[in-house]
């Protein structure tokens, strides 16, 4: 069963945060052209080696999804935690407000809770809790494991994998800016096994503090979601207890258990 791509995009952009962020110090060259393959090839390999030096991450989300075709738009605010126990990753997303087009902007609480067996989707509006299992408990998936099988996770997929799948390129930006950014761009090759979720996914990053500060992923439908990070904390330090699950009283709880998933075939 695919998981919502809301929750997968940020997945995404988490990694790619992370991965820059650990290298924000460095004294290497900036991206420089789209025709210089072997500052492509430079930022890659750095996005994989220093994605594993991550302990600990928490952001600022500004989430849109948008539908052109129908006109529609949703905008949600949040935080997300990411952050690894004895050699076990968990990641948390808490959505906060919600806003349908052009209404007022409302109070809207979601979660969702990854433990590296278990997926929680926690809707505080439906009174509704999914608990999901993606993995044996005797073989948990880091977060972003889970999230490759369904979309690129730079940093955490290898590099000859990433251009299998897409064409990828280092795109200047127009200068000058308030501050520099360096932008790359991933497009979905024909023969892609992402082909039927997605046709690019761009990536905006902060020259100066190496963190990106937009993600964007277009859809065969023409769907766009839109993402912005602020105000990033990599390695502070997360309390544990941030992580664990508390269905309030009187939410409805679904369980899924693996064998369940096992039996229907995946899209």
């Amino acid at each position: 069963m695919r998981i919502q791509g809301i929750v997968l995009v940020l997945f995404v952009s988490l990694a790619a945060g992370l991965s820059w962020g650990a290298d924000a110090n460095s004294t290497g060259p900036a991206c420089k052209t789209a025709s210089d393959p072997n500052e492509l090839d430079r930022v890659l390999k750095n996005l994989q080696d220093r994605a594993a030096e991550l302990k600990s991450y928490q952001v600022n989300m500004d989430y849109v999804f948008k539908q052109p075709l129908l006109e529609s738009q949703q905008r949600r605010t949040g935080v997300l935690y990411y952050a690894k126990f004895d050699d076990k990753s968990y990641l948390r997303i808490d959505f906060k407000t919600l806003q349908q087009d052009e209404e007022k902007e409302q109070t809207c609480k979601q979660e969702y809770l990854f433990d590296g067996v278990w997926l929680w989707e926690i809707d505080h509006q439906l009174k509704t809790a999914t608990h999901r299992q993606l993995a044996e408990p005797n073989k948990p998936l880091d977060a972003f494991s889970l999230a490759s099988k369904h979309v690129p996770v730079l940093g955490f997929s290898k590099v000859e994998d990433l251009r299998k799948q897409f064409d990828i390129e280092l795109v200047p930006e127009p200068q000058p800016q308030p501050a520099p950014r360096q932008h790359l761009h991933l497009k979905v090759k024909p023969d892609s096994v992402y082909k039927d979720d997605y046709v690019t996914i761009d990536f905006w990053i902060d020259g100066k503090i190496g963190l990106p500060v937009q993600v964007e992923a277009v859809t065969p439908e023409e769907d766009v979601y839109l993402i912005k990070l602020t105000d990033p904390k990599v390695n502070a330090g997360l309390d544990r207890k941030l992580f664990q699950v508390d269905v309030p009283r009187g939410f409805s709880v679904e369980n899924i258990p693996l064998s369940k998933q096992v039996e229907r075939k995946p899209r």
